[in-house]
């Protein structure tokens, strides 16, 4: 799954929490990795995954030129409220290298349709 930013509200409160804590469920139903993507640097992502007592659940990844992001389409232009390009919020999931799901939030703030709820009534 997809975050615009590490430590904003709704990455932080409701977004990465979700996935922590259903984290076994997710795992349970077969997905070998659950990774977190934000246009961020590797070391604000591992002080986020600590922050956010993520341990092991999760593998924190940083898109730091948000080439990852760009790449897939993505990207969403957050100059206007000061944060640059970032990332869409989704969640997607991948089996064998071929997309299966991918849910995209309408709106930065929203978590619902891509939450771990979610992803794990897809599973």
């Amino acid at each position: 799954f997809a975050v615009p930013g590490a430590f904003t509200p709704t990455c932080s409160n409701q977004h990465l929490p979700g996935f922590v804590e259903k984290a076994g469920e997710i795992k349970a139903k077969g997905v070998d990795t659950i990774a977190c993507v934000s246009v961020n640097d590797a070391f604000v992502m591992g002080a986020w995954g600590k922050d956010r007592n993520v341990g092991d659940k999760v593998l924190m990844l940083g898109d730091g030129s948000a080439a990852f992001s760009k790449a897939l389409g993505l990207d969403l232009d957050l100059s206007k409220m000061g944060l640059g390009v970032r990332s869409r919020r989704y969640s997607m999931l991948v089996d064998n290298g071929v997309v299966k799901q991918l849910n995209i939030e309408e709106a930065p703030a929203g978590a619902e349709k891509s939450g771990a709820a979610t992803m794990l009534q897809q599973l």
